[in-house]
């Protein structure tokens, strides 16, 4: 609209795009998220069923203000809106409210919109006349009643917006747990309405469940996990506090707790990752273990290895990324820092405390450490001096 002359001048400005195609006219608010498909299928029938010129959505409120005035004749169907603004005391009264969805008959919308008239204290068109235009020329307007009154909430503010929101999860909570999802404290977890999950998985409270996940069958996801954009297999483990993003996670694995998953991650069937482990862009074969304090950036570990707490791979050169491959079935001791490019072959074992830079072949043992070096009686000598 070049200028907003009100909700019939809204409509009147699309007559020219629309007028052609015929059949019907369904008018909404944009502001209104919280409206089900079911509900404008069920006005789309309501209108067809009796021939109606038009029908229209009603819902009682305890508190209408803001809202037109609905009034019936005595067939159900409705004889007149009135704007609050135009609406005398007893009319203001009336609790049946207008939410402005309408469906029309394309051909009598077109045909009488024209006759709207600015008549008001706003001087604006309101498309709420067309009930008494389409009366005069012997229209019916026929009213659906939702009960459900949230349906139909619109969002003005950041506290109406947060209003809506909570609907929509408790709605996405409900059609999980129906379906056969335990959801412990439903109320604090936040689920968004792509995800979708398997049955007799049970989600802890305080779990954020976002984007695109999947989650499949006998999972557990602990206590304020946070996953985004993942593909989680059947029977897997999520501990509680990991954060998983964007990455799979394969049949029988167990994730967690306080472990990260940063991005492009495969965790194969029944790899572990514990506490404080990190994962960004690596494959963890399966049956493989990091079980406490590692960074594995960058990697391709096969089955069965075992990472030592504390193992990082340096795969930033300050300039680019690097990859470390590491063989199935190697072992890789504790406290260990593979600098990347580097292999470390099948069934290897890496010394705890080493620093690799060069490959490791399979089923060799590589050591690079520093000599160990003891001096007897030294700290008591110190003391005395001391």
């Amino acid at each position: 609209q070049a200028e907003q002359k009100g909700t019939g001048h809204a409509v009147l400005v699309t007559r020219e795009m629309l007028a052609p195609d015929g059949g019907r006219v369904m008018v909404l608010y944009g502001d209104s998220p919280l409206l089900e498909a079911a509900t404008l299928r069920r006005l789309a029938d309501r209108q067809h069923s009796a021939d109606h010129a038009a029908a229209l959505i009603t819902t009682t409120l305890e508190d209408p203000t803001g809202y037109g005035r609905i009034l019936l004749d005595d067939r159900g169907e409705v004889s007149r809106i009135v704007e609050q603004r135009a609406a005398t005391p007893a009319q203001l009264a009336i609790k049946l409210a207008n939410p402005g969805i309408y469906c029309f008959r394309a051909d009598l919308l077109w045909k009488h919109i024209g006759e709207l008239e600015p008549d008001n204290p706003s001087r604006e068109l309101y498309l709420t006349d067309m009930v008494e235009i389409f009366r005069r020329h012997g229209y019916s307007t026929g009213a659906l009643h939702v009960d459900d009154s949230n349906q139909l909430l619109g969002i003005n503010t950041r506290v109406e917006l947060a209003a809506a929101d909570r609907i929509f999860r408790e709605r996405k909570v409900r059609e999980l747990m129906l379906a056969g999802v335990t959801i412990e404290k439903p109320e604090t977890v936040t689920i968004d309405a792509p995800v979708s999950i398997g049955c007799d998985t049970i989600v802890e409270p305080f779990t954020q469940i976002l984007g695109a996940t999947t989650i499949g069958e006998d999972c557990r996801i602990g206590a304020g996990a946070i996953l985004r954009d993942s593909e989680i297999a059947d029977g897997v483990d999520i501990g509680a506090f990991t954060l998983i993003a964007a990455s799979r996670v394969e049949t029988g694995a167990h994730v967690g707790p306080f472990a990260r998953l940063r991005q492009d991650n495969r965790v194969e069937a029944g790899a572990r990752i514990g506490n404080f482990v990190e994962l960004k862009k690596t494959r963890l074969g399966a049956g493989a273990k990091a079980m406490h304090l590692a960074y594995l950036g960058d990697a391709e570990i096969g089955a069965g290895v075992n990472i030592g707490a504390g193992t990082i791979t340096c795969n930033y050169d300050g300039v680019r990324k690097h990859t470390t491959k590491i063989g199935a079935r190697a072992f890789v001791g504790s406290n260990s820092t593979l600098v990347a490019p580097v292999e470390v072959g099948e069934e290897s074992y890496v010394g705890a405390g080493s620093v690799i830079t060069d490959p490791v072949p399979a089923k060799a043992l590589a050591l690079g450490r520093g000599r160990q070096v003891i001096k007897e009686g030294w700290a008591g000598s110190r003391k005395k001096k001391s």
